[in-house]
This record gives structure tokens, sequence and C-alpha cells, in this order.
């Protein structure tokens, strides 16, 4: 029987770098944090949805070769991975509380759609829309 998706990874080139931005500047929690030799299986969760994990893996062995590895790493570097999404209640509210934090911003809040949204980028280079609902009419 199928329950749904318990986590999505992306991919990361550091993953204690990784580990600090998600925990201490996006207010996400360690969910497992376990090794196998040199494969760290390392998820976090928003402390909103207790039954997803977001899996910070670092390209490489057993998954990938080193030159598979390092063009993963290359990419996500560049932005090219697509960008994930954040839900907010006050996008305007929240870009200041993470920039003033040191999140890197790639666009500032900008009202579309009647929503408001932001982009951001971790530290690996894995980009983030930050969005704000539109205002139910009512």
């Amino acid at each position: 029987m199928n329950e749904g998706i318990n986590v999505a990874g992306i991919y990361v080139d550091d993953q204690d770098a990784a580990l600090a931005f998600y925990v201490d500047k996006l207010g996400f929690r360690v969910h497992t944090d376990v090794r196998n030799g040199p494969y760290r299986w390392l998820t976090v969760q928003h402390p909103d949805q207790p039954s997803f994990q977001l899996g910070l893996f670092r390209p490489g062995p057993p998954i990938h070769d080193e030159a598979t590895a390092q063009t993963l790493r290359a990419m996500v570097a560049k932005g090219a991975m697509p960008s994930l999404v954040l839900s907010v209640a006050d996008c305007r509210a929240s870009y200041a509380r993470l920039k003033a934090l040191g999140v890197e911003f790639t666009e500032e809040p900008v009202d579309r759609y009647g929503s408001v949204d932001a982009g951001f980028r971790d530290p690996a280079g894995n980009g983030w829309k930050m969005i704000q609902a539109p205002k139910s009419a009512g």
C-alpha cells in the first residue's frame, strides 16, 4: 500500500555546512544523522511537517563514481537543479529575518499572481522559492 513520500533528497557538497544552514537559519531540526563508513545519511525536518524529511546527501559512493559525483556537485553549485519551495505566512518578514541571518537571496520579495515570493540559495547552490500564499477572498 502506498502511504506517500517520506524522504526527498537534495545534493550538497558539505553536509556539515548544509546542516548548519537548514537548522540554524531555516529552523529545521535533525531527524537522522548516521554514518556507514564514509557514507552519511543525513535528514532534516521542518518543524511543522514531522512526517516528511529532506535528505542532505553528498554525491559519491556507494551511489556515484567520483566523476559523476563531481559533475553533480558542479551542477548544484551552478543552480541547475530544480528549485524547492518553502511556504511562509509573511514573505517580506521571512525575507528580512533570513537576510539578517546571512541567507543569500537571489530575488527580493515580489508580488506575483496574488502571492508574494522571493528566491534564495543554500550553501551548496540549491535554489529555493519562498512563497506566501494569496490571501483568500472572503
